[in-house]
């Protein structure tokens, strides 16, 4: 079943964590025999009782705790206490330096008010990132053991549920898109057609602290998720702090069906479940920018997930269901739907592939309108979210790679002639959108025979369209690990995802504003990403540790202060 959370065997992988090990060691009896009764003092029996009731025998097992490990997964403890470490680190700092309040109710006029502003704000902001820096590391030290075969699939999700817990109180990290999620779901409260106007429109609480970028533009997201955001605005009333953490709740239901359906999900595809759950879950792009930041992208991973697994079941009704319920969050799992359909067009009996994919076809779509269209008229909005789409687009980065080898482009032309920019943009952005068309249909026709190499073909479309989209920002790399992580992963592969998973936390200032294009910032950064890509198999990669002890003195044995071993040295005891 998809909640079980222990690795099953599978096509081998190298480095794989293998199925969670059972002890061998003899459990203890809870009862003990006539001869141990016998030869036990008075004494020790009431302490042997009183230790059984408190689940410890006089041999030192804890049966309790034995219990606990077998529900856990025994999570090591070293990273898990330096993630949870990380993470409280974050909290605190976020108050500081993350997305804050315009007029924070608990900082504003009060004797901590200085963490928001001057020095107090620059040690704030140096929490936040030690906190990357050491869930980072704990995150690269949970993959070494899992790698190793030492720890499982539920002590990995133990782990990662431990660094989660405080994400869900404090302050957005990285971002300031939840502010704006909460407005969008105040607009339709009072009236306002959040798919027609932005959420300056309706001044107050939620408005005040939308970032400006996006202060007048209309919601581009679809009617499911203005359903979910309406909900938690009425809920949260006008207290901006109850309705982030509201929102984070909402979004973490996308949380729990990933991981629901990632266990049988990686076992049909030929991964390893402990592997899959480290790089889906407990990934610190997980950890900050989907818990931390808030962000809807979580709860289309989660549809997605269990989408594809009630494909691979031959549940493909339900799984079209889930498949345009993930639409109706955000419009790029739409790419996901032909590789459904596709799936499912492979399950129906006799005919040629031909007719089978058109039979498929015409009943996918006839699911996906009407699914849509029950979704659209309880949110009780229109499809206005379509136009309002190109929203995206205003953002210029070059995490797009289109847009980013647009501006190279214009940089070199202009190092001749001055021209303006946006032209070369638009036309690197029609070429990205053409190579995106094309990767799509070539990997649809590869995924002709159906079943879980379809949905890693999913996998790869929803990574290619993050990346070739006009606008990219880093949690749109999560889409892709809605279907890839559960796959087959090699160990150089493994490292390019620690790299390209830290980096996409790092681009940002915790604040919310980008920091694409401070070099000497990103230089660091990228110097860091790649040598925690190293050590996930190279602990010590700059040797540290044989330096450090080249240069520990080495001490002089002391003396012998034994009197016999004076003696049989030829020395006469004092």
């Amino acid at each position: 079943m998809g909640a079980d959370m222990t690795a099953q065997p599978s096509t081998p992988v190298p480095g794989p964590a293998a199925p969670e090990p059972t002890t061998s060691e003899p459990v203890p009896s809870a009862v003990p025999s006539v001869a141990e009764a016998a030869a036990t003092p008075p004494e020790s029996a009431s302490q042997s009782a009183a230790q059984q009731v408190a689940g410890t025998d006089p041999a030192g097992h804890d049966t309790v705790l034995a219990a606990r490990r077998s529900r856990f997964g025994s999570p090591p403890r070293g990273p898990l206490l330096m993630g949870l470490g990380a993470a409280l680190l974050m909290l605190v700092g976020g108050f500081g330096a993350g997305g804050t309040l315009i007029r924070d109710p608990w900082l504003t006029n009060s004797p901590i008010g200085f963490w928001r502003y001057g020095h107090g704000s620059e040690i704030a902001t140096a929490l936040v990132y030690i906190g990357v820096v050491l869930l980072a590391w704990a995150w690269i030290r949970l993959g070494r053991e899992v790698l190793a075969g030492r720890v499982g699939g539920r002590a990995v999700l133990s782990t990662a549920v431990v660094w989660l817990i405080p994400m869900l109180v404090t302050p957005p990290l990285f971002t300031r898109d939840v502010f704006s999620y909460l407005a969008q779901g105040a607009l339709p409260l009072h009236g306002f057609d959040p798919y027609a106007v932005g959420p300056d429109a309706m001044p107050g609480v939620f408005t005040d602290n939308v970032h400006f970028f996006w202060q007048d533009t209309p919601a581009p997201y679809g009617p499911l998720f203005i359903l979910l955001a309406k909900g938690t605005a009425a809920l949260a009333g006008n207290n901006i702090i109850v309705g982030v953490i509201l929102m984070r709740l909402v979004l973490c239901l996308g949380l729990v069906l990933l991981v629901w359906a990632l266990p049988e999900l990686t076992r049909r595809m030929g991964g390893k479940v402990p592997v899959a759950l480290w790089v889906a879950v407990a990934n610190p792009l997980m950890i900050i920018h989907m818990v931390g930041g808030g962000h809807n992208d979580l709860l289309v991973m989660g549809l997605l997930a269990v989408g594809g697994l009630f494909a691979l079941r031959g549940r493909c009704l339900l799984a079209i269901v889930l498949v345009s319920a993930a639409m109706a969050v955000k419009a790029s799992a739409a790419v996901a739907l032909p590789f459904v359909v596709l799936i499912w067009a492979m399950q129906m009996p006799g005919s040629t592939r031909a007719v089978r994919i058109g039979k498929a076809i015409g009943a996918g779509i006839g699911v996906f309108v009407v699914t849509f269209g029950l979704i659209t008229v309880a949110a009780g909005v229109g499809l206005g979210w379509l136009p309002a789409l190109s929203a995206p687009s205003m953002i210029v980065n070059w995490l797009s790679w289109p847009t980013g080898a647009g501006e190279l482009v214009h940089w070199l032309v202009n190092l001749v002639v001055t021209v303006p920019k946006q032209p070369f943009i638009n036309v690197a952005r029609i070429v990205g959108a053409a190579l995106l068309v094309w990767i799509a249909v070539k990997q649809w026709l590869a995924a002709r025979d159906g079943g879980p190499d379809a949905l890693r073909r999913a996998g790869i479309v929803l990574l290619a369209v993050a990346v070739l989209s006009p606008a990219t920002l880093p949690w749109y790399l999560s889409w892709g690990i809605a279907f890839l992580a559960m796959a087959p992963w090699s160990r150089k592969h493994l490292s390019w995802l620690v790299a390209g998973s830290l980096w996409m936390v790092i681009v940002y200032y915790p604040n919310g504003e980008d920091a694409l294009y401070n070099w000497g910032y990103l230089a660091i950064c990228a110097l860091g990403c790649l040598l925690a890509a190293w050590s996930l198999h190279t602990p010590d990669p700059l040797g540290l540790n044989r330096r450090l002890s080249r240069r520990k003195p080495v001490a002089a044995p002391e003396e012998s202060r034994d009197p016999v071993a004076a003696a049989g040295a030829g020395q006469r005891p004092s």
